[in-house]
């Protein structure tokens, strides 16, 4: 049996799906983005009159992202510690991985305990944002 979470704490959901879903002891988040859960702007973006992206902080944006999985993995009953598996989706590899990495290793600092990762460059995220994490947690016990 399966059941859905939805995070009061975290920032809705783009479609219809929820926050992250429990399976046995696995717990598999949704797509996770940096937009602010009070006001659903997106972290670090400046824009144009227009409404285009002039420039983004990825810092800004990782640390908003690692905020927004930490609020559904609390409102899933898991832990920071829980995490087991990330994938990193960035729209900048080139610029913006340099800048990620130092904060992953600020938020992990051993790389005996961090989760395992996969980051990936991609051309585009449903919004204008420059990063999103795909987690997964072990929840065994809980």
């Amino acid at each position: 049996m399966t059941h859905g979470v939805h995070a009061a704490s975290a920032p809705k959901a783009v479609g219809n799906y929820p926050h992250a879903r429990r399976v046995g002891d696995l717990l598999f988040l949704s797509g996770i983005g940096p937009r602010d859960p009070a006001t659903d702007a997106i972290v670090g973006n400046e824009y144009f009159a227009d409404g285009r992206v002039r420039r983004y902080d990825i810092e800004a944006q990782t640390r908003a992202v690692f905020a927004n999985v930490r609020a559904v993995l609390e409102a899933s009953g898991a832990r920071w510690e829980d995490l087991v598996d990330v994938t990193v989706y960035l729209t900048d590899m080139a610029s913006d991985f340099k800048a990620y990495n130092a904060v992953w290793k600020e938020f992990f600092p051993d790389a005996g305990s961090a989760p395992c990762r996969t980051t990936l460059g991609i051309n585009a995220l449903p919004t204008p944002i420059a990063i999103e994490l795909k987690c997964t947690a072990s929840i065994a016990g809980k």
